[in-house]
């Protein structure tokens, strides 16, 4: 076991974990940070997909000794309230059926605007490549994007 400081959604964390504990159950099991999801386990469904200093990655394969004192934010630090654009976005397209996957979804797609406001359907497609939707909502997805991108 081991302490490690971490900063989660602009606050500081202080948790007793083994090093090898990946950032997903970190944030699950010792945080109470439940948002995001377990899918897979090994980082090819996107679930799990938090940011790491602004980069959708995946949390199920980031382990807590490699994050030190990077930036996490989580679908709960994203905004308080759900009124992030891309949040606002998917509710009004309807995007979520089952809803399990939005959360890695969401998280995708506010990375990838984040840094590419205005992204082609080619960079759409690359950035929320490995984020798994088993309802099919990626025509959803999309429009959801593209519907932020071009404000």
């Amino acid at each position: 076991m081991a302490i490690y400081n971490l900063n989660i959604n602009g606050k500081d964390h202080k948790v007793d974990v083994d090093p090898a504990t990946p950032m997903l159950w970190v944030l699950r099991e010792h945080l109470n940070l439940a948002g995001t999801k377990y899918g897979c386990g090994i980082a090819q469904c996107g679930a799990c997909t938090i940011h790491l200093n602004g980069n959708a990655v995946r949390s199920c394969q980031l382990l807590v000794s490699a994050v030190r004192d990077q930036a996490i934010t989580t679908i709960e630090g994203l905004s308080e309230n759900g009124d992030h654009p891309v949040q606002k976005a998917w509710l009004a397209l309807d995007v979520a059926q089952c809803g399990y996957c939005q959360t890695g979804q969401i998280m995708s797609a506010s990375a990838l605007l984040e840094k590419n406001p205005h992204p082609s359907d080619e960079e759409i497609k690359a950035a929320m490549n490995g984020n798994i939707c088993r309802c099919g909502t990626y025509t959803r997805i999309k429009k959801a994007i593209k519907s932020i991108s071009k404000t």
